[in-house]
């Protein structure tokens, strides 16, 4: 059993975004690109909130733990328009903080806390930095009896960001054969988008979708602007939607590439550097430019690490030392049979 958290660790918990007090706030905008995915959706709920068109009812709870330092750690359970998002957790702390025992009381305190606030069924997965995903997850089955699959995490990624001075600005290599346009999405792409969703899908197990859905998230994307797309096209041939890019994490000063997936038939051959590279450069340099853009590459997805690296991610190159920012964040879930599952 895990000692007793110290009197001096408190929680707080919310379920409306129009309640969250000026110190949530603070400490979400004090690191946007790990608050992520927190900030940007907490800003919609708001949103919806004040709207008196909004008729929404989803559940959602924001749960904070702090000390005497303040608040270290902001918990939250949210919707996405296409399904409930994992449990996701920030915290204030640099990643070399997150020691087991300095942190144990405030994930033991956070999990009753969550406990109080939703139904178990409501608690699919839970993606937070690796350290503080581990405790969470083995204090939950402690407490909740429903087991976990720490031994076969759902996504085990790195975070990483990219700033205007680290962007790499040439081309990807160029294949002098291939007729390409970079540019956003628009309603006569979406059904290339939408197999293109599909298919990524198909290997991001248990989050699969449906072609129907698949569509519905396509049509989603587009609708809200958050797509790029990489149009391609051999000699005598007709265009094709080769690769896509979708940012659906967005806040005022980071913006976070949330989908990156290429058509197999057109791999290998620059389209999906090509595309993020454009796509940073929208946001980096562009009308309303952000100070970063963010994303998490899995841990054993090397092709993708070499391109975001030749893009100016931070922290990516082999053998590279330890970045501050870039860290290792982790994704565990919950028995299938005893939840339900959600999709982010």
């Amino acid at each position: 059993m895990p000692s007793l958290p110290s009197t001096g660790v408190f929680t707080n918990t919310y379920h409306s975004a129009e309640d969250l007090p000026k110190a949530l706030w603070d400490a979400l905008h004090s690191n946007p690109r790990n608050a992520n995915v927190i900030l940007p959706q907490t800003i919609k709920a708001q949103a919806e909130e004040r709207s008196p068109a909004n008729k929404s009812r989803h559940l959602s709870v924001w749960i904070t733990c702090s000390s005497a330092f303040g608040i270290e750690f902001v918990l939250a359970v949210t919707e996405g328009y296409m399904g409930s998002y994992p449990v996701f957790i920030f915290t204030t702390l640099p990643f070399r903080a997150l020691t087991d025992d300095y942190i144990r009381p405030c994930i033991y305190k956070l999990v009753r806390a969550l406990d109080k606030a939703v139904p178990h069924r409501r608690v699919y997965s839970v993606f937070a930095p690796e350290p503080i995903t581990r405790l969470f997850a083995e204090e939950w089955t402690r407490l909740t009896g429903i087991a976990n699959y720490a031994n076969q995490p759902f996504y085990a990624a790195k975070i990483t960001y990219c700033t205007a001075k680290n962007l790499d600005k040439r081309n990807a290599t160029i294949d002098v054969t291939l007729g390409y346009n970079l540019r956003p999405a628009v309603p006569d792409d979406i059904p290339a988008i939408g197999e293109l969703c599909f298919l990524f899908a198909v290997d991001s197990f248990p989050f699969c979708l449906t072609r129907a859905r698949a569509d519905e998230e396509a049509a989603l994307l587009v609708e809200k602007k958050q797509v790029w797309v990489h149009e391609a096209q051999n000699p005598g041939q007709p265009k094709e939607i080769a690769s896509i890019v979708a940012f659906t994490r967005n806040s005022e000063n980071v913006a976070a590439i949330t989908k990156v997936y290429t058509n197999p038939k057109w791999r290998r051959r620059g389209c999906a550097e090509r595309l993020v590279r454009r796509v940073c450069k929208h946001f980096l340099t562009g009308p309303g430019r952000k100070e970063s853009v963010v994303l998490y590459v899995a841990h054993d997805n090397r092709a993708a690490t070499n391109v975001y690296h030749r893009v100016g991610f931070a922290g990516l190159a082999k053998d590279s030392p330890p970045v501050e920012g870039v860290d290792r964040w982790l994704e565990i879930g919950f028995d299938f049979a005893k939840v339900d599952l959600g999709q982010w």
